[in-house]
């Protein structure tokens, strides 16, 4: 179904850790992030985490999703939305100060017979080091349809 490409941001962390010669542990903390199995990641995400997801092409999910039980129903919906494949792939992840980590991600969805990629940024905001909220917000202008079926 839908997965985080857990390695890029592993790879993108040890790359920031080579530069500043120690790893932020928010960075740490979102290394710990399984989008396949977010029960596991009960210990990593506020028992109050807000998921907010801002997409005009996509009104149905837009708006705030609460908790990993929200978490989850959003992939899920978003899973139903196209046929059964979603990937995340982190291209850059940095720490903002001691409570922010923006990610660059180019995101790949299967929906309506097409494959097809946009990039988003999110911000997560880490709060008692456990993730607390996180912004999605994707380029909906420049959808790219990498595959028609």
């Amino acid at each position: 179904p839908w997965r985080l490409m857990a390695g890029a941001v592993q790879s993108i962390a040890e790359g920031t850790q080579e530069m500043t010669e120690t790893l932020h542990p928010n960075m740490s903390l979102l290394m710990k992030l399984d989008l396949q199995n977010l029960d596991s990641c009960r210990d990593i995400l506020s028992e109050n985490f807000i998921w907010h997801y801002y997409n005009s092409e996509l009104p149905e999910l837009e708006g705030d999703h609460f908790g990993i039980d929200g978490l989850k129903d959003f992939f899920k919906k978003l899973n139903a939305k196209g046929s059964g494949g979603f990937l995340v792939n982190v291209i850059d992840a940095r720490p903002v100060g001691d409570e922010l980590i923006v990610t660059q991600v180019c995101n790949r969805l299967d929906m309506d017979g097409n494959t097809t990629e946009f990039d988003a940024i999110v911000v997560w905001r880490v709060v008692d080091s456990k993730i607390a909220e996180a912004w999605e917000i994707p380029a909906v202008n420049t959808i790219r349809t990498i595959q028609s079926r």
